[in-house]
């Protein structure tokens, strides 16, 4: 299984994270797919960066975020834009095209006359 979680870089007690999509089977540190942001606990509000189109990628072809970075997704507005995405690509779905529409509301007109 994929998995979006954290890495560990920086100093002693000074850690900084790169968000990365891995193995789950890989270690923390070990092999990795790809990276899609960084995060600095310290640096408080300056201190997340994500790539939005990257992370979307991950998550559409199944990728499991571990919990930290869910919540780190959230701050982002990564998930918030996935919901999004998710729910208008099913309302698209449900939608009739407006050709439709007017050929059925002109049918019962011409049915009647």
């Amino acid at each position: 299984m994929v998995r979006i979680r954290l890495r560990r870089h920086g100093r002693k007690k000074n850690p900084v994270y790169r968000i990365v999509v891995a193995d789950s089977k890989s270690p923390r540190d070990g092999k990795f797919i790809e990276i899609i942001g960084q995060y600095a606990p310290r640096l408080a509000d300056q201190g997340l960066h994500v790539d939005t189109e990257r992370a979307l990628y991950w998550l559409g072809v199944g990728a499991q975020p571990s919990d930290t970075t869910r919540s780190l997704l959230r701050r982002a507005g990564v998930m918030k834009q996935q919901h999004e995405n998710r729910l208008a690509r099913k309302l698209n779905q449900a939608a009739v095209p407006l050709s439709e529409q007017q050929s059925d509301a002109e049918a019962p007109a011409a049915q009647d006359a």
